[in-house]
């Protein structure tokens, strides 16, 4: 029976060169895949994955309000799928989790999801805990804090590079808005490596 696998990371930990990679072995041996990333991060453009060292594949761009099982089965009416790859899955509605793991049970078919486990606040985001829960296999992609430790959670940062503790959940941006962390440095908010490591922010609790 097919499984559906959740990779999660911080920030900028390589997961979408993992995705763009997996789908490229697919595709190295004949298979079909279908890449799925969400409409509201279009950093990049519409309808593509594309990853910071510079590689990219056509994406389908899906809403909260699309239903992942039917677009998947719209697409196998077309040609066959051997394996789905989803790109910030952190974005995924509750029940679009479960219509992907139904794309697994009903039609067979791997779905492999790659996104953020937490928020710049560290709370799960929905489509993160829902992976969490209703996934065969999770694994970490794994990057490293200023310090050198691994870092695990996200900062918002300003243009000063002070950390933001307010704030809708869902802001899209890159490098200039967030930062990895470990645990340490983002209870105490800091955004950057410092030589006396203050231990906190004014205005961090």
């Amino acid at each position: 029976m097919a499984k559906l696998y959740f990779y999660y990371s911080a920030m900028n930990a390589g997961k979408s060169t993992v995705l763009l990679q997996s789908s490229y072995n697919y595709r190295e041996r004949g298979m079909h895949t279908l890449i799925l990333h969400p409409e509201v991060d279009n950093r990049f453009g519409s309808g593509k994955v594309t990853s910071r060292i510079g590689i990219e594949a056509e994406a389908l761009t899906f809403n909260t309000a699309d239903n992942l099982l039917q677009l998947v089965t719209r697409e196998l009416a077309s040609q066959p799928l051997h394996c789905v790859l989803v790109d910030e899955a952190q974005f995924l509605t509750k029940q679009q989790v479960r219509q992907l793991s139904d794309v697994c049970d009903r039609l067979d078919i791997p779905v492999l999801a790659y996104g953020l486990r937490t928020d710049f606040q560290g709370n799960l985001f929905e489509g993160s805990q829902q992976l969490m829960a209703w996934s065969d296999c999770l694994s970490e992609v794994k990057t490293i804090c200023h310090c050198g430790r691994k870092a695990t959670m996200v900062l918002r940062i300003d243009s000063q590079g002070r950390a933001i503790k307010e704030g809708h959940q869902v802001q899209i941006g890159g490098n200039d808005r967030y930062l990895s962390v470990c645990r340490k440095h983002f209870k105490q908010g800091m955004s950057e490596r410092r030589p006396d490591e203050l231990p906190l922010l004014d205005n961090w609790e």
